[in-house]
């Protein structure tokens, strides 16, 4: 796969980067982020491609001055049940209750910029747009604490997300949130007796 795109793990200086819809000639790009990024966190070429084919919407780029300095991906997904890591989806969920943010990467020089911040933003309005209530992510690396600020929080699920999230590192933290405007699940009751 050759890189459609160019990027640079060098210190030059950035214009103000923006986030724009990916496309199949940025693939090549992404996956050498991925590479230089996510070292201890591979996925084959095929995760990105696949991941863009079946929800465009949730696909993005960030671009400062025409170069690449991260990516986004994320999809309608289940909630408790993020696909384990390297994983091909085959298909998207046919009752999807979150919008799943797979992964996000950004050089370090394009920390900083607020685009985080404005990505969460777009999923968030990508989410209600699709009538789906929640956002959820794994976060990786110690970033819970980042994760919170953005109105994320540690979710509890079964030995099912537990397994999953044994993949991702020892440190690996399921987090959720809630899109604005929704009603806030109900507490569960008691069956009666």
């Amino acid at each position: 796969m050759t890189i459609g795109r160019s990027f640079s793990l060098g210190t030059e200086p950035l214009g103000r980067p923006i986030w724009r819809p990916m496309s199949a000639g940025d693939l090549g790009a992404v996956v050498a982020l991925a590479a230089a990024i996510h070292v201890d966190h591979p996925e084959r070429p095929e995760i990105f491609a696949e991941r863009l084919a079946l929800f465009p919407a949730g696909s993005r780029i960030a671009e400062a001055g025409g170069v690449v300095v991260g990516y986004a991906l994320a999809h309608p997904g289940l909630i408790g049940r993020p696909p384990a890591l390297d994983t091909l989806l085959g298909a998207l969920p046919a009752a999807p209750d979150c919008l799943y943010l797979h992964d996000i990467a950004l050089l370090p020089r394009a920390r900083g910029h607020g685009l985080t911040a404005r990505l969460v933003a777009d999923l968030e309005a990508l989410a209600v747009a699709g009538g789906l209530d929640r956002l959820a992510l794994v976060a990786i690396n110690g970033l819970a604490p980042v994760w919170r600020r953005f109105g994320f929080l540690p979710t509890q699920g079964d030995a099912l997300l537990q397994g999953k999230l044994a993949g991702y590192g020892d440190d690996a933290v399921y987090m959720t949130r809630n899109s604005p405007g929704e009603a806030r699940p109900a507490p569960l009751k008691s069956p009666p007796p």
